[in-house]
């Protein structure tokens, strides 16, 4: 993904941005009140931010254990090999399963650290000796289970 030049992001653009990212089920008229702009302009710069990249998707937010995911587990992967085929196989093959919500290439003890979402213990017990383990390249895993969701998925502050 590219980033996008915050050149063409102005005030306004920046009030747009910040309402979308407190709530995402605002109608372009109440975005276009708290902003002093007209609808019409409203509409015309959220298709604008949209087609610049500077909103990428507007999704809800699903509480994980309502739906039966109440843990999550951060994981810690070490590659056996640092090359790009190699990455690129554990990427392509993390990408195909939905449990990963997030896989990053980090600095330092890891290479990867992913974030899953399962029921508990035992179903990321089955994930980790079935898929986990079975990734393209893994050497060595380390999880960690979250005891507490202190922050997760603040606003960007700019």
């Amino acid at each position: 993904m590219e980033e996008s030049s915050t050149e063409s992001i102005d005030r306004i653009d920046r009030r747009i941005l910040r309402l979308l990212q407190q709530d995402g089920r605002l109608t372009n008229a109440e975005i276009a009140q708290r902003v002093n702009i007209s609808p019409a302009t409203c509409h015309r710069r959220m298709r604008r931010l949209s087609a610049d990249q500077h909103v990428l998707d507007v999704r809800a937010r699903i509480n994980p254990v309502s739906v039966g995911l109440g843990s999550l587990v951060m994981v810690g992967v070490v590659l056996d090999r640092s090359t790009p085929d190699s990455f690129a196989a554990f990427e392509d093959a993390v990408i195909a399963m939905p449990e990963v919500l997030d896989c990053n290439l980090v600095a330092g003890d890891f290479d990867y650290l992913l974030k899953i979402r399962v029921r508990d213990m035992a179903d990321f017990n089955a994930l980790h000796s079935k898929m986990l383990i079975a990734l393209p390249g893994v050497r060595q895993i380390r999880s960690f289970f979250v005891m507490k969701e202190v922050k997760d998925n603040a606003p960007l502050p700019f």
